[in-house]
């Protein structure tokens, strides 16, 4: 379904499009278009036979002019030193978009962990940790969970670190449980942004949420929440899929029992009340009100973008959207909210659980979720403000100059050195 997309080159061309707009010379850009570092280092471990295996792994610092790097390690056979570049550059937007002290960073291991035991990914992790250990700090890069990893993973990292440095520094890594220093509230941070995107998104578009049609597309931990959570504001969640299939029913879907269904047996296939399957490219393009593609990069192409039929997409997972699509969704004039904004939840609540670390004070649910929406809709006024004042064609490029002139400015502060 993707076209040959470098995401790395996608966010340069995001990148370009705010700077269009934006007085900055090229000098100063450049350093915003590039990490200033990547790790790259070939991890070696036992397998439970005895065998030895080796896996590629990356870290990339984007940029620390507003604070420590920041963001997820993912585990995934199609990690590549092109999609952490790309996907750290988004998280130093990201952060700066919604106004947190943080730069942007990104890493993963090119595995499937469905092959390895739970051994396995222990030790991997533990030596992914021990090579991380002279790159991360809680004032230095902060890691998170990503795709294929949670707070096992995070415990894990943690651990290493603080063994290997003789200390205890629970904000070395977010995304912990809480008996290990995590935050309340953190799960569900990303899909509540998403949940909180739309709701503004629909109150700004002067739509009703209130029997709104939605589909999500990529049904774990962050489309599940956000459907759940659009549930309680009168949405209609008629579809969902993960990688097995999606499943449709036109009278809307318990999001809790699908979550449970795929909980389970693995997939949202097979599903309680469903009226019929689809294929991903199918629920792609369902006439809804409203989109939330929460799976990988690339789910939607230029020519897919051309069948799309939903008002109004949210995008929960990072660079769902090709280059090309978003062109033809902006001539279509449909409504993109980006990554940028909509999934900023998840680094707004590890902003938080780190404060909480430092503090060694930590704060209820209800405080962090005020805390978020505080946050969110804050951003969100940035976002449209910025593309009303500057009579921008699309969202995407209002929160990239909303981002790039944060950075500038954090850069033009500090000056350079040497």
């Amino acid at each position: 379904m993707s076209e040959d997309v470098n995401p790395f080159e996608s966010l340069h061309e995001q990148i370009d499009d705010a700077a269009a707009v934006l007085d900055v010379s090229s000098g100063v850009l450049d350093r915003f278009k590039h990490p200033e570092r990547v790790l790259e280092t070939t991890l070696s471990i036992e397998r439970d036979d005895g065998s030895l295996a080796t896996f590629e792994a990356f870290r990339s610092q984007y940029n620390g002019d507003r604070g420590p790097y920041k963001g997820g390690l993912r585990y995934h056979p199609n990690v590549t030193r092109d999609e952490v570049k790309a996907l750290s550059g988004w998280m130093a937007y990201k952060c700066a978009m919604v106004d947190i002290p943080y730069g942007g960073g990104k890493g993963g291991i090119a595995v499937d962990p469905d092959d390895l035991s739970e051994g396995e990914i222990e030790r991997l992790t533990r030596a992914f940790a021990a090579e991380l250990r002279r790159v991360v700090g809680p004032d230095v890069d902060i890691p998170a969970p990503d795709v294929n990893t949670g707070p096992r993973e995070m415990n894990w990292l943690k651990d290493t670190y603080e063994t290997l440095e003789n200390t205890t520094a629970p904000g070395v890594v977010t995304g912990k449980a809480l008996e290990s220093g995590g935050s309340e509230g953190r799960v569900e941070a990303t899909g509540r942004s998403v949940m909180l995107t739309a709701r503004e998104a629909f109150d700004y578009l002067d739509i009703d949420l209130d029997g709104a049609t939605v589909a999500v597309e990529g049904y774990g931990n962050v489309g599940a929440i956000a459907a759940r959570l659009l549930e309680a504001e009168g949405a209609s969640i008629v579809a969902v899929s993960d990688s097995s299939g999606g499943v449709y029913n036109s009278n809307g879907l318990d999001p809790q029992a699908v979550r449970d269904h795929k909980t389970e047996t693995g997939s949202v296939t097979g599903a309680p009340d469903v009226e019929e399957q689809l294929t991903d490219e199918e629920l792609l393009t369902l006439d809804v009100d409203l989109l939330i593609p929460a799976a990988l990069e690339n789910a939607i192409n230029r020519d897919l973008a051309e069948e799309v039929e939903a008002e109004v997409i949210v995008e929960g997972a990072n660079g769902p959207l090709t280059p090309r699509a978003d062109d033809v969704l902006s001539d279509r004039d449909v409504a993109v909210f980006p990554d940028v904004l909509a999934n900023a939840g998840g680094v707004t609540v590890s902003y938080f659980e780190w404060v909480q670390n430092r503090q060694r004070f930590y704060w209820s649910e209800e405080r962090v979720n005020d805390e978020l929406e505080t946050v969110m809709v804050e951003a969100f006024e940035d976002l449209v403000g910025t593309y009303e004042e500057r009579g921008l064609p699309s969202f995407r490029t209002a929160a990239y100059v909303v981002g790039l002139s944060r950075l500038i400015d954090a850069y033009d502060e500090a000056g350079n050195f040497p």
